[in-house]
């Protein structure tokens, strides 16, 4: 068997260095993590843990670890409660190696962003109207190893998604559904991805419904992961 956790938390931790450094992060990566020594955007982490034994002083001194830091223990591995972390959530890595998925009929018209344009009303759809803005930068489209997907209807954008391509799988990542998207959302996902991508694993992460949503579309879980905050 690959090893599908390490698979996939490397990808994240590629998407990750791409958003960052659209925003002028500081970043670096080796075998055992990939952090950033300037604070990264909303709901992005400033470290992602590559290995399961990392030590932890050595980790912390790499990143900004004052208050509002965040970091993904890959393995759920760390025990961070003593260095003043508190648990945010805990969620499985998910793998989905099957093969490709016909578009559900009822399924909105899936299709690649492809402009500045596009990507803020993306955005907006994926946020809503409480999330923070601007997260997500043209810069993004000029990255060949990232495309950003949605389904549109007549109503706009109802559902999207982000893949990003390494060596090894496609990451599966911000996906969202709104109520006009109706229920077959995550199968026009996964047939416009298949279409991309031939062939290729998708991996990522999701805890909750999201994961019960996902195991229904053909994905396994790859084992466990923890996001630490570190709280004022």
């Amino acid at each position: 068997m690959p090893p599908w956790r390490s698979i996939a938390a490397l990808n994240n931790a590629e998407w990750c260095n791409a958003v960052c450094l659209t925003h002028g992060a500081q970043t670096t990566v080796d075998e055992v993590a990939w952090t950033s020594r300037t604070r990264t955007p909303p709901y992005y982490p400033d470290a992602v843990t590559l290995a399961p034994d990392v030590a932890i002083p050595e980790l912390l001194a790499r990143i900004d670890s004052s208050a509002g830091c965040s970091i993904k223990d890959s393995y759920a591995a760390l025990d961070l409660a003593a260095h003043g972390f508190e648990v945010l959530f805990d969620a499985e890595w998910i793998v989905r190696t099957s093969g490709e998925i016909e578009a559900p009929e009822t399924s909105p018209r899936w299709e690649v962003v492809r402009n500045a344009a596009g990507l803020e009303a993306w955005e907006q759809a994926w946020r809503g109207h409480d999330g923070a803005s601007g997260i997500f930068r043209a810069e993004l489209l000029d990255d060949d190893t990232v495309v950003v997907i949605g389904a549109r209807s007549s109503a706009g954008i109802v559902a999207g998604a982000v893949l990003n391509r390494s060596r090894d799988a496609v990451g599966i990542s911000n996906f969202f559904s709104n109520s006009g998207a109706g229920p077959s959302s995550w199968g026009g996902c996964l047939a416009l991805a298949g279409a991309l991508f031939p062939a290729s694993p998708l991996v990522g992460y999701a805890s909750g419904s999201a994961l019960d949503a996902a195991r229904a579309h053909g994905f396994a879980t790859a084992g466990p992961l923890r996001v630490w905050l570190r709280k004022a």
